[in-house]
Protein backbone atom coordinates (compact mmCIF):
# COMPACT_ATOMS: atom_id res chain seq x y z
CA UNK A 1 0.00 0.00 0.00
CA UNK A 2 2.51 2.73 0.79
CA UNK A 3 4.18 1.80 -2.99
CA UNK A 4 1.09 3.19 -4.16
CA UNK A 5 0.46 5.96 -2.30
CA UNK A 6 4.38 6.77 -3.14
CA UNK A 7 3.76 6.84 -6.75
CA UNK A 8 0.35 8.20 -6.90
CA UNK A 9 2.34 11.20 -4.69
CA UNK A 10 5.17 11.22 -7.37
CA UNK A 11 2.71 11.49 -10.05
CA UNK A 12 0.72 14.73 -8.29
CA UNK A 13 4.67 16.00 -7.64
CA UNK A 14 5.09 16.22 -11.26
CA UNK A 15 1.82 17.33 -12.67
CA UNK A 16 1.74 20.09 -10.31
CA UNK A 17 5.63 20.90 -11.69
CA UNK A 18 3.88 21.05 -15.11
CA UNK A 19 1.26 22.70 -14.52
CA UNK A 20 3.11 25.87 -12.17
CA UNK A 21 4.45 27.86 -14.42
CA UNK A 22 1.04 27.92 -16.48
CA UNK A 23 0.00 29.51 -13.14
CA UNK A 24 2.29 32.24 -13.08
CA UNK A 25 1.15 35.51 -13.53
CA UNK A 26 3.02 37.99 -15.86
CA UNK A 27 1.71 41.03 -15.78
CA UNK A 28 4.40 42.25 -18.31
CA UNK A 29 2.50 40.17 -21.56
CA UNK A 30 -0.32 42.75 -23.09
CA UNK A 31 -4.05 42.07 -22.87
CA UNK A 32 -4.12 40.41 -26.62
CA UNK A 33 -1.87 37.74 -28.10
CA UNK A 34 0.27 39.31 -30.55
CA UNK A 35 2.21 37.07 -33.50
CA UNK A 36 4.78 39.42 -34.43
CA UNK A 37 5.10 42.57 -32.27
CA UNK A 38 5.95 42.10 -28.53
CA UNK A 39 3.98 44.70 -26.69
CA UNK A 40 4.18 44.73 -22.41
CA UNK A 41 1.64 46.39 -20.22
CA UNK A 42 2.98 49.67 -19.65
CA UNK A 43 3.12 50.14 -23.61
CA UNK A 44 -0.36 48.60 -23.84
CA UNK A 45 -1.28 51.87 -21.04
CA UNK A 46 0.48 54.36 -23.28
CA UNK A 47 -1.30 53.38 -26.56
CA UNK A 48 -4.13 53.36 -24.40
CA UNK A 49 -3.60 57.12 -23.10
CA UNK A 50 -2.72 58.32 -26.98
CA UNK A 51 -5.76 56.57 -27.61
CA UNK A 52 -8.06 58.74 -25.15
CA UNK A 53 -6.44 62.04 -25.96
CA UNK A 54 -6.85 61.83 -29.98
CA UNK A 55 -10.82 60.90 -29.18
CA UNK A 56 -11.15 61.97 -25.33
CA UNK A 57 -14.46 61.29 -23.21
CA UNK A 58 -17.18 63.30 -23.90
CA UNK A 59 -20.99 62.92 -23.62
CA UNK A 60 -19.99 59.65 -25.26
CA UNK A 61 -16.98 56.89 -24.25
CA UNK A 62 -13.48 57.66 -25.61
CA UNK A 63 -11.30 55.81 -27.71
CA UNK A 64 -9.61 54.39 -24.79
CA UNK A 65 -12.67 52.84 -22.87
CA UNK A 66 -13.67 51.49 -25.69
CA UNK A 67 -10.43 49.44 -26.63
CA UNK A 68 -8.97 51.34 -29.91
CA UNK A 69 -5.60 50.62 -28.42
CA UNK A 70 -6.52 46.97 -28.76
CA UNK A 71 -7.47 47.49 -32.41
CA UNK A 72 -4.43 49.43 -32.88
CA UNK A 73 -2.19 46.79 -31.58
CA UNK A 74 -4.01 44.22 -33.53
CA UNK A 75 -3.58 45.92 -36.72
CA UNK A 76 0.11 46.44 -36.40
CA UNK A 77 0.79 43.40 -35.60
CA UNK A 78 -1.65 41.86 -38.91
CA UNK A 79 -1.32 44.34 -41.41
CA UNK A 80 2.35 45.89 -41.20
CA UNK A 81 5.85 44.70 -42.61
CA UNK A 82 8.47 43.92 -39.93
CA UNK A 83 10.33 46.88 -40.72
CA UNK A 84 6.94 49.27 -40.12
CA UNK A 85 6.49 47.09 -36.88
CA UNK A 86 9.31 48.01 -35.41
CA UNK A 87 9.39 51.19 -36.38
CA UNK A 88 6.33 51.61 -35.00
CA UNK A 89 7.77 50.64 -31.36
CA UNK A 90 10.77 52.99 -32.16
CA UNK A 91 8.38 55.61 -32.31
CA UNK A 92 5.94 54.44 -29.06
CA UNK A 93 9.38 54.60 -27.08
CA UNK A 94 10.62 57.65 -28.21
CA UNK A 95 7.30 59.37 -27.45
CA UNK A 96 7.73 58.01 -24.42
CA UNK A 97 11.19 59.21 -23.71
CA UNK A 98 10.48 62.59 -25.24
CA UNK A 99 7.37 62.98 -22.48
CA UNK A 100 9.56 61.85 -20.13
CA UNK A 101 12.39 64.07 -20.90
CA UNK A 102 9.56 67.10 -21.58
CA UNK A 103 7.69 66.71 -18.23
CA UNK A 104 9.48 64.46 -15.98
CA UNK A 105 6.47 61.72 -16.15
CA UNK A 106 5.30 58.97 -18.25
CA UNK A 107 2.58 59.29 -20.95
CA UNK A 108 0.03 57.87 -19.17
CA UNK A 109 0.40 60.07 -15.87
CA UNK A 110 0.58 63.50 -17.11
CA UNK A 111 -2.39 65.34 -16.74
CA UNK A 112 -4.73 65.57 -20.30
CA UNK A 113 -3.37 69.49 -21.12
CA UNK A 114 0.47 67.58 -20.92
CA UNK A 115 -0.66 64.78 -23.27
CA UNK A 116 -2.20 66.84 -25.78
CA UNK A 117 1.02 69.47 -25.77
CA UNK A 118 2.57 66.29 -26.78
CA UNK A 119 0.56 65.41 -29.46
CA UNK A 120 0.26 69.00 -31.21
CA UNK A 121 4.23 68.83 -31.29
CA UNK A 122 3.88 65.99 -33.57
CA UNK A 123 1.05 67.24 -35.46
CA UNK A 124 2.86 70.48 -35.78
CA UNK A 125 5.64 68.20 -36.97
CA UNK A 126 8.75 70.60 -35.05
CA UNK A 127 11.60 68.74 -33.91
CA UNK A 128 10.12 64.98 -34.43
CA UNK A 129 12.03 61.91 -35.76
CA UNK A 130 10.71 60.28 -38.69
CA UNK A 131 9.83 57.07 -36.31
CA UNK A 132 7.47 59.02 -33.73
CA UNK A 133 5.83 60.45 -36.77
CA UNK A 134 4.96 57.28 -38.51
CA UNK A 135 4.32 55.78 -35.46
CA UNK A 136 1.23 58.63 -34.82
CA UNK A 137 0.33 58.44 -38.28
CA UNK A 138 -0.49 55.13 -37.65
CA UNK A 139 -1.69 55.32 -34.22
CA UNK A 140 -4.25 58.11 -35.48
CA UNK A 141 -5.57 56.33 -38.32
CA UNK A 142 -6.14 53.29 -36.63
CA UNK A 143 -7.74 54.79 -33.42
CA UNK A 144 -10.60 56.56 -35.85
CA UNK A 145 -11.25 53.56 -38.07
CA UNK A 146 -11.21 51.25 -34.51
CA UNK A 147 -13.66 53.73 -32.97
CA UNK A 148 -15.87 54.09 -35.68
CA UNK A 149 -15.95 50.33 -36.27
CA UNK A 150 -16.32 49.82 -32.56
CA UNK A 151 -19.76 48.32 -31.15
CA UNK A 152 -20.97 51.60 -29.51
CA UNK A 153 -20.78 53.63 -32.29
CA UNK A 154 -22.43 51.63 -34.58
CA UNK A 155 -25.12 50.75 -32.73
CA UNK A 156 -25.92 53.74 -31.27
CA UNK A 157 -24.41 56.35 -32.12
CA UNK A 158 -24.64 55.47 -36.19
CA UNK A 159 -27.80 53.85 -35.78
CA UNK A 160 -26.39 51.17 -38.28
CA UNK A 161 -28.87 48.01 -39.42
CA UNK A 162 -27.59 45.38 -40.98
CA UNK A 163 -31.17 44.99 -42.99
CA UNK A 164 -33.07 48.01 -43.58
CA UNK A 165 -36.75 47.43 -41.60
CA UNK A 166 -38.48 49.41 -44.37
CA UNK A 167 -40.72 47.68 -46.34
CA UNK A 168 -39.69 46.78 -50.27
CA UNK A 169 -42.63 47.23 -52.10
CA UNK A 170 -42.36 45.62 -55.61
CA UNK A 171 -45.45 47.68 -57.01
CA UNK A 172 -44.36 51.28 -56.73
CA UNK A 173 -44.71 53.15 -59.85
CA UNK A 174 -42.07 54.24 -61.45
CA UNK A 175 -41.60 57.51 -63.38
CA UNK A 176 -41.10 58.05 -67.13
CA UNK A 177 -37.81 59.56 -67.75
Amino acid sequence: MERRSVIRNLAMIAGGSLLLPACKNTPANSSIVLKNIQINADQEKLLAAIASTIIPRTDTPGAGELGAHLFVMKMVDDMYEEDVQQNFLKGLNQLEANTRKRFDNSFASCTADQQQKMLLDIESRKGQTSEILNFYAIMKQRTMEGYLSSKYVLRTLLKYELIPTEKYDGYYPVKNL
